[in-house]
């Protein structure tokens, strides 16, 4: 958007200073010659607030602060030359980043930026309109505020070469319509810019109160309590009771509360002179004469009028930013290095052509397909070692069936005491019913099965944890296949567990024939084998001896063969089964989607390149000046 508008001559600002003779030509030539030395620390310190740069670091600027009423606007208005908002309550009601920058060669010219609107004009007028437009649509119609930064760029042929950031005046009292904290809103913003140790605080105080008293000063002591990097300006000279000009000349002086930077006395337009339509140039005329004329303050010198303090501080952020330029270079320096390795961290993004993707689709499977591999054969570790961590479950199964022995070895003894008075059938006195025993057996077997299954459960849990954790890592990067591993990984391992639990259910009903090779049985025994006469086994009382024999054989079994099945199902053959699921992708048509990134990491990797390009130009134009 440009506006252009016929204005009288005299209403222009360059003209309304030409207007003002021999002081401001001299004023001029001063500007000029200092142009070429400070213009390109203002500029770089602009550009890479441009670039962005202060999403990586504070840059040195000046932030204008006071209390409501305190002069602000008008101390503004005299440095940039135009009329900024005015009114009762908040009027600055967001930060206003105001760039001025001297141009002989140029005709007055404006540009206003804020969100992703940039609007120029070459209206001073249209200022006003334009900053309450952009404040209204960052902070609300009303006099609520905002931390979004508005961006106003003057160039003109008299204005001094100057960035400073205009924040909200301090609220002591909700308005009507304000929140009722609005005063803890604007110290929060305040606070959030001076607390920066690059930031040099413009303190705007009235001459008419007690400096001791003022919010802004107090919230500038607590941040740099040695007053380095605090500048004072007292405005309002004309307001003061008479009699109390020698406690201004003692505060002006840095006997009351020193300040480094020292202390700068204005006089802008009051009230009364705004409402009389008294020009900003007229104004910059009557401050000079007032000093001139003034009693106590005329002999100031280079502590009164705004252009001794327009060029203060130029020249006070200049060198503020000289001595930042080291540490900003070292800065941008230490952060590209800690971009590029979090570039190189990050695997490139998809290929564009189709063979490409199939090619990097196949590596990408094959990597996975290898890892999990070696994890099944234990050539790996994933948090903590498989192996290890199943041995543990196993030696638990083991313990479970040594100590069922136990109440074995009781039942058999129960029985073979209590035989003709409780298990005795149609058998004659001095025979024995063989199945009586063989119950026995068989009932302790079935309270091994849940032990059993539990073990199987655990486990499987376990590798699925650790198929998982895998998957996670070797695709972080892909979500599609990072989904289809997770869930191929949970049904396979939920179908091997369903056969693996049948299995291992067949192997307690197998355990129930109550078998073993005769020379197996008898080497449990201590018996020669196969030769043996068995007539001394069928007394009734080598029964507990022979059957525990057997039951070692039963809990040797049982403790290889239910391991080995969970192993071969839920390790060995899932492992085959996963692997051959995950190549079953290269024959997909939907390449492009399988390998679809997270959005979160092209976002990311954007966001790096786009931080890598910002501060390869810092680096640039720091190394250029």
């Amino acid at each position: 958007m440009k506006v252009k508008r016929t204005v009288e001559f005299v209403k222009r600002p360059e003209n309304l200073f030409l207007l003002l003779g021999k002081d401001i030509e001299a004023t001029r030539m001063f500007q000029d010659e200092l142009q070429d030395k400070v213009r390109p620390f203002i500029d770089l310190i602009d550009d890479m607030r441009y670039l962005g740069i202060e999403e990586e670091m504070p840059l040195p600027t000046i932030v204008v602060v006071g209390d409501q009423s305190s002069g602000k606007s008008s101390v503004l208005e005299a440095l940039s030359g135009v009329s900024l908002p005015r009114g009762t309550g908040i009027v600055t009601r967001c930060p206003l980043l105001l760039k001025l920058c001297k141009d002989s060669s140029r005709a007055w010219r404006a540009v206003l930026s804020y969100s992703d609107k940039v609007i120029e004009f070459d209206e001073p007028e249209e200022i006003n309109d334009y900053v309450q437009e952009a404040q209204d649509a960052l902070a609300g119609e009303g006099d609520g505020i905002s931390d979004e930064l508005i961006t106003l760029k003057i160039t003109s042929s008299v204005v001094c070469d100057l960035t400073l950031i205009d924040l909200p005046g301090i609220a002591r009292v909700a308005m009507p319509g304000q929140p009722e904290n609005i005063g803890e809103q604007t110290k929060n913003l305040i606070h959030k810019h001076i607390k920066k140790e690059e930031t040099i605080i413009l303190v705007v105080v009235p001459c008419n109160v007690d400096i001791a008293t003022t919010e802004a000063l107090k919230m500038a002591q607590q941040v740099d309590p040695e007053g380095t990097r605090t500048l004072a300006i007292l405005t309002k000279p004309d307001l003061i009771d008479p009699g109390a000009e020698k406690n201004i000349l003692d505060i002006v002086h840095n006997r009351t509360i020193p300040l480094n930077l020292g202390y700068v006395i204005v006089k802008c337009r009051g009230q009364k002179q705004i409402d009389e339509d008294m020009s900003i140039s007229d104004a910059i005329e009557d401050e000079k004469k007032f000093f001139e004329r003034h009693k106590y303050f005329s002999s100031l010198q280079d502590k009164i009028t705004i252009k001794h303090l327009s060029t203060k501080l130029t020249k006070s952020l200049v060198d503020h930013i000289k001595k930042s330029l080291p540490r900003m270079s070292e800065k941008v320096k230490s952060q590209l290095g800690e971009v590029r390795s979090n570039l190189n961290k990050l695997k490139p993004g998809p290929p564009e052509d189709l063979a490409e993707m199939r090619k990097q689709l196949s590596l990408v499977i094959t990597e996975f397909n290898e890892k999990i591999t070696q994890l099944s054969k234990g050539d790996i570790t994933v948090q903590g070692n498989l192996f290890v961590l199943m041995r543990t479950e196993f030696q638990d199964w083991m313990e479970c069936l040594k100590k069922s022995k136990s109440n074995y070895h009781e039942a058999v003894k129960n029985v073979v005491d209590e035989y003709d008075d409780n298990h005795r059938g149609n058998e004659l006195p001095g025979f024995n019913n063989y199945r009586v025993f063989q119950n026995v057996v068989q009932n302790l077997l079935n309270t091994l099965k849940d032990p059993a299954i539990m073990t199987l459960q655990t486990v499987k849990d376990m590798v699925q944890k650790q198929f998982d954790h895998l998957s996670k890592d070797t695709f972080k990067d892909y979500p599609f296949l990072q989904h289809f591993s997770k869930r191929s990984i949970y049904d396979i391992q939920d179908q091997q567990s369903k056969i693996a639990m049948e299995r291992i259910m067949q192997q307690f009903e197998m355990e129930k024939l109550v078998y073993t090779q005769d020379e197996i049985f008898n080497v449990k025994n201590g018996l020669p084998g196969e030769t043996t006469a068995y007539t001394e086994q069928d007394k009734r009382d080598k029964y507990p001896e022979l059957l525990t024999a057997y039951y070692e054989i039963v809990v040797q079994r049982l403790a290889d063969q239910v391991p080995m099945l969970i192993q071969y199902f839920i390790l060995k053959e899932a492992t085959k089964i996963v692997c051959t699921e995950m190549l079953s992708l290269l024959y997909s048509n939907d390449t492009e989607r399988i390998l679809q990134e997270d959005p979160h990491i092209e976002t990311y990797r954007t966001k790096l390149h786009c931080q890598l390009d910002r501060l390869q130009l810092a680096n640039e134009k720091l190394s250029n000046l």
